[in-house]
């Protein structure tokens, strides 16, 4: 068992990438990210959990890093907004105009990623499961579903 106490170095793989950084074990992977290693793509916002724009993934599963302290990501492979590089569901979101204000934007292309990889015949129900897990201020709902099921076609 890996025991952190005050500030440790510790190693996270992100995007690919092993990386060092100090950490407590109190820090969240929200701040660590944005923080220590300049990757602004999850956003803060409730910091409880229930909005969904700090998402990340965590081994291929969609995660809300203001839920998540640090040290828990160490041996996963944690991907942000930034690691995604082009993939099926940012064009979508452009194409299908899956976005509004864009705040939330981030964490609804992981989970839309995410859902595309774990489940790639994923039918309505299941993907308004999936979406359930962000929050749109500027309720742009159906113009997501648009993306997701649109990659999803292919």
């Amino acid at each position: 068992m890996l025991k952190v106490s005050g500030k440790s170095i510790i190693t996270l793989n992100i995007n690919g990438e092993d990386r060092e950084v100090a950490a407590k074990p109190s820090d969240i992977l929200l701040y660590t990210l944005r923080n220590e290693l300049g990757l602004t793509g999850a956003k803060p916002g409730c910091e409880n959990g229930d909005c969904g724009a700090c998402t990340v993934l965590a081994d291929g599963w969609p995660v809300k890093s203001c839920l998540m302290l640090t040290v828990e990501a160490i041996g996963k492979k944690i991907v942000t907004v930034e690691g995604l590089e082009n993939a099926p569901i940012q064009k979508a979101f452009v194409d299908n105009w899956g976005f509004q204000c864009g705040y939330c934007t981030s964490g609804f292309l992981m989970v839309c990623h995410a859902l595309a990889n774990i489940h790639p015949d994923a039918n309505d129900h299941v993907i308004e499961q999936w979406l359930q897990s962000n929050i749109c201020r500027c309720t742009g709902y159906e113009e997501i579903k648009d993306a997701i099921k649109s990659i999803m076609a292919k």
